[in-house]
């Protein structure tokens, strides 16, 4: 069986998973996640088992399983409705076929050059930036205390970052370097996220705004690593977290 055909049968059957989920009862949900998380693992090794090795067995399988688990989280919050969680279904398997792609490239990208590195680059990163954003929306829909909020989302966002910043590098071990970077960041998410339970935002909108925030420091950082950070590149990047930030004042009713 060749590469693409493990991809295609291994999103086939996650997404056939996914969709047996909203037939388990409310009150195992979290259960049937964890338990989809680690088939997730499982399966994406088995996938991808060709070009693993040594520290990829983390930073390689995480982003589909954290990614499976962001849709299947978010799948419980969809309303009844069976052609929308079809949509969601097939979005999904689609998405995680494309991951698994880029997850493949940069596993081979560890080992030799390869041309497909830097649209593995974009494409890992978009599906970073929506796997956190629906998490951070999972959590604060949950609508526990200010301090839940801040370990949530720091926990969820250390692995997504030790994974974009690693993927830069592609080193056979978790740098030195690389390791405060995600630490130190996703300490900042938890206190952002924290600040956010305060404030009379909706669920949506902190979300969105821990998101844009995650994509201007994660993006500014890869660009930082690959040694292509440049004037240009960071005003861009300002500018569009300047313009999340106001919009989020501008949508927030403060009466």
């Amino acid at each position: 069986m060749s590469k693409r055909q493990k991809f295609l049968l291994s999103s086939a059957v996650l997404s056939v998973l996914l969709l047996g989920i909203q037939y388990i009862p409310i009150e195992y949900r979290y259960v049937a996640i964890f338990g989809f998380f680690l088939v997730t693992y499982l399966v994406s090794a088995w996938a991808l088992f060709d070009e693993l090795k040594g520290i990829e067995w983390v930073t390689i399988l995480s982003s589909p399983s954290l990614y499976a688990s962001a849709i299947g989280l978010f799948y419980f919050l969809l309303p009844d409705n069976f052609i929308s969680r079809v949509i969601i279904v097939i979005l999904f398997g689609v998405g995680m076929y494309a991951l698994f792609l880029t997850e493949n490239i940069f596993s081979v990208a560890a080992a030799r050059t390869i041309q497909l590195l830097r649209a593995a680059h974009a494409v890992g990163f978009l599906l970073s930036i929506l796997t956190a954003a629906l998490l951070y929306n999972t959590v604060f829909s949950l609508q526990w205390p200010f301090w839940s909020n801040g370990l949530l989302v720091a926990g969820a966002t250390l692995p997504l970052l030790i994974n974009g910043l690693w993927s830069m590098k592609l080193e056979p071990f978790l740098s030195k370097d690389i390791l405060i970077m995600s630490i130190s960041l996703s300490v900042i998410m938890g206190f952002i996220a924290v600040s956010l339970s305060f404030l009379p935002v909706s669920v949506w909108v902190a979300a969105l705004f821990l998101a844009t925030v995650l994509y201007v420091a994660l993006g500014l950082l890869q660009h930082e690593l690959s040694e292509r950070l440049f004037k240009r590149t960071i005003t861009e990047y300002v500018v569009v977290g300047l313009l999340v930030l106001i919009a989020t004042l501008l949508v927030t009713p403060w009466k």
